[in-house]
This record gives C-alpha cells, sequence and structure tokens, in this order.
C-alpha cells in the first residue's frame, strides 16, 4: 500500500450537520487524476482519496500516455478496490487539459473534484466540503491549499469548530486566482458546460482560464479557509518557470472575452499585476492558497 509522510495533530468533532445523515446514499463524487510519469506519486494521490471519511467516491486515473510503469501502480491499486478506474489515453497531451475533460466526461457522480497526480488530500477534505456545499446551495467549494517541499513531512491540521468560509467571485478570480485545482468540487453537469481549454497556448493556464469562466455563470462559488490540500513542490513542475508563466497568464487574458463579447483591455494587464504580486506573497512567503 502506498502511503505518503504525515503528522496527525489532535482531532475534534466538527458541529455541523452531516449531509450523509440527511439522505440515505451520500452523493457520489468522481475523483479526475490527471497523470504523466507519475510513477513516484500517483500511489500516495490515490491512497489520500481511499482514506478520506467521505467514502462515495469512484477515482479516474487518466494517464496522459505515461512512459513509466505508472499504469502498473495504478492497476495495481485498482486490482484491490474497485473504486479505481484507469483510462490510458492512445497518445500523449503535453498538458492535463485533456485528461482532465475526459475523467469528467467519463465519471458517473453528481459531483466532480480534481487532484493532481502529485498532489495530497487531508482525510476530510471532501465531507467538509460537500457538508459546506449542502448548507451553502451552491455549485462549486474550493479550499485553501498548502505547499510542501517534495520528500518533507506533512502536518494535518484539524479543521476549525465553525469552517471559515469566504466567497469567491468573477473580480476576486480576476484579480487573484483563488481556487487552487486540486481544491475544486464541482457539480459535474455544470463543469462539462465548461470544459478545460486544450489548445496548447492554454497550458498551465488552462485551470485558471477554466475557472474564470465558471465565475461568470454563477453568483459565487464558496472556499474553506484551512488547508484541506497539499500541493507538492518539485522543480519539474510546469508552472515553475515563473517568468513564463506570466507571460502565459497575460496572452490567456488578452484572448479572453467576457460573455458580452468585450475583451479586458488594459485591464488584462492589471489583473496580470495583480495575480502575481499576490502569487509572490502568497505562495513565496507563506507557502499557501
Amino acid at each position: 500500500m502506498s502511503s505518503f509522510p504525515v503528522h496527525v495533530a489532535a482531532q475534534h468533532p466538527l458541529r455541523v450537520k452531516r449531509r450523509d445523515e440527511a439522505r440515505d446514499t451520500p452523493p457520489l463524487v468522481s475523483v479526475v487524476i490527471p497523470c504523466f510519469n507519475a510513477v513516484a506519486y500517483v500511489g500516495a494521490a490515490i491512497e489520500s482519496v481511499l482514506q478520506q471519511s467521505w467514502s462515495a467516491v469512484e477515482i479516474l486515473v487518466v494517464d496522459d500516455k505515461s512512459t513509466d510503469e505508472t499504469a502498473q501502480v495504478v492497476t495495481a491499486i485498482a486490482t484491490r478496490d474497485a473504486r479505481v478506474r484507469l483510462i490510458q489515453l492512445s497518445r500523449n497531451h503535453g498538458a492535463p487539459a485533456v485528461p482532465r475533460n475526459v475523467g469528467v466526461a467519463a465519471g458517473r457522480g453528481e459531483w466532480v473534484a480534481f487532484l493532481d497526480a502529485d498532489d495530497l488530500w487531508h482525510p476530510r477534505k471532501l465531507e467538509l466540503q460537500m457538508q459546506a456545499i449542502d448548507e451553502h446551495g451552491v455549485l462549486m467549494c474550493s479550499t485553501r491549499m498548502k505547499d510542501f517541499r517534495d520528500g518533507g513531512q506533512i502536518v494535518i491540521e484539524p479543521p476549525p469548530l465553525l469552517l471559515p468560509i469566504e466567497r469567491v467571485t468573477l473580480k476576486h478570480q480576476l484579480f487573484k486566482y483563488r481556487t487552487p485545482t486540486s481544491s475544486i468540487v464541482a457539480c459535474r453537469k455544470f463543469l462539462l458546460q465548461h470544459p478545460f481549454n486544450e489548445e496548447p497556448s492554454y497550458k498551465a493556464r488552462e485551470d485558471t482560464d477554466c475557472f474564470i469562466r465558471v465565475h461568470e455563470d454563477m453568483a459565487f462559488s464558496i472556499k474553506i479557509v484551512h488547508p484541506l490540500v497539499f500541493y507538492r513542490q518539485q522543480a519539474s513542475q510546469i508552472s515553475g518557470n515563473k517568468l513564463r508563466m506570466v507571460g502565459r497568464h497575460l496572452a490567456m487574458l488578452r484572448k479572453y472575452r467576457l460573455k458580452s463579447g468585450k475583451g479586458l483591455g488594459v485591464m488584462a494587464y492589471v489583473y496580470t499585476f495583480t495575480h502575481f504580486f499576490a502569487s509572490i506573497y502568497l505562495r513565496g512567503i507563506r507557502r499557501m492558497l
């Protein structure tokens, strides 16, 4: 069994209504894990889903034509837990947009969640998010994400008795991307209407573009302001080159068209500046988003 290094702090009960106590069958969450050559990490990512307190999950691992033993690792886990499914793509697409779209389309759940193959979840992530979604009546919920160094130990902090919740609007998303992809739980039917952009020019910005567009079609989403996702920092990540990311972010916003058909104009430059200025503080100093 794959595992990951964690230190679990003392737990205390959460005083909120449990959605699964309000209905006979809790809603199924389809967890989409895109991966490419992730043999070193994908097993731990899957285990962090299988260890969730919310057990009504199916895990769709979408392999983007890996050349290592990623598929064998996933298959071994799937043989002992039927909730895990491996989907192997016929060619490599070089970015997670296509694997994510394939996973959303193949899912059977009412809700869909995303987890990158090198990230990890807090054991109560889905439980807390499904409770929050039920109580607030929203289509999407994200959480705070905390960075950790590859090979380092993760400290899993107990959630507060009263979960801190904030609203995320379109304006929030434009000024600073606030919804880490590995933290998202959203209505699957809604996401089918808002697929990730598969054009190569959107590589590493396809999630930002998607969740900006999503917020045009909802008044707001909610975010649990507590780290329930752990983001593995490693040198080989797509998002590692910051200057290149600035250029891609600006190019994405310059091409963006609001539902009215209008572009963002000079605000594309303003939003690019505010996004990366905030990132310097949040990711460089606090190591949290």
